[in-house]
């Protein structure tokens, strides 16, 4: 992974509670969080003291060297979110400029936690489909806006073998959102499903509060044990 390649962009504890429908039960649970990149929920969490670990490749980069690429991509982000306002509800976020404040304070956040969290474990870098854990070493694994989003980059096999290896390591699994960049269904779901099934996982469609792109107001939930 080059860091040239990162897209950085991070989400709030708010964010995470309202797109994955969690409670306090839930925030006391082992969590696993995977692909959560700059996002502060692992440090909101953690300030709560809950027992959460996030994975995701970026984490293999400094403190500096991310905040580097912030600094550099933030602003092409903003241009094309403007170009691209009406693929959006700007209803909790009611602006553009307003959706930049949210993600930059949840980004310098997740940066002031970010050496901190990698001493004590909670930053580990880590990829789908293989991820360094034991079986059921968490009570909850959520996989925020990676799996199904990038339908067009990660293809079927990666997501039935990423859905099937996050099943191992949770006994529960919550996926958001279920439709692609494009705004249309995924083209893998079926596919997930019926592998997920064929493994006697029972597999759910929940409904969410959380709707920013529009059309993404579900989750995918897997129980696993």
């Amino acid at each position: 992974m080059k860091l040239d390649n990162i897209v950085p962009w991070g989400r709030s504890l708010h964010e995470y509670t309202s797109m994955f429908s969690l409670n306090e039960s839930d925030l006391k649970k082992k969590i696993l969080g995977c692909g959560d990149g700059p996002a502060c929920f692992n440090a909101e969490v953690t300030k709560k003291g809950g027992d959460i670990v996030s994975v995701d490749p970026v984490y293999q980069f400094s403190a500096k060297q991310i905040r580097s690429r912030i600094d550099k991509v933030y602003p092409h982000i903003m241009t094309e979110m403007k170009k691209n306002h009406d693929d959006f509800i700007w209803k909790d976020i009611s602006s553009v400029d307003d959706l930049g404040k949210i993600r930059m304070t949840s980004m310098n956040t997740f940066l002031n936690d970010y050496v901190d969290g990698k001493k004590d474990g909670r930053y580990l870098s880590a990829s789908l489909p293989n991820l360094p854990f034991e079986s059921y070493a968490f009570d909850l694994a959520l996989c925020s806006h990676y799996l199904f989003l990038y339908s067009e980059h990660v293809d079927e096999d990666q997501h039935i073998a990423s859905m099937i290896e996050l099943c191992r390591v949770a006994k529960e699994v919550r996926v958001y959102p279920l439709i692609s960049l494009d705004g249309s269904r995924s083209k893998y779901l079926d596919a997930v499903i019926s592998s997920l099934k064929d493994k006697n996982i029972d597999v759910s469609f929940q409904p969410v509060e959380y709707q920013f792109q529009k059309g993404a107001n579900e989750m995918l939930v897997a129980k696993c044990i």
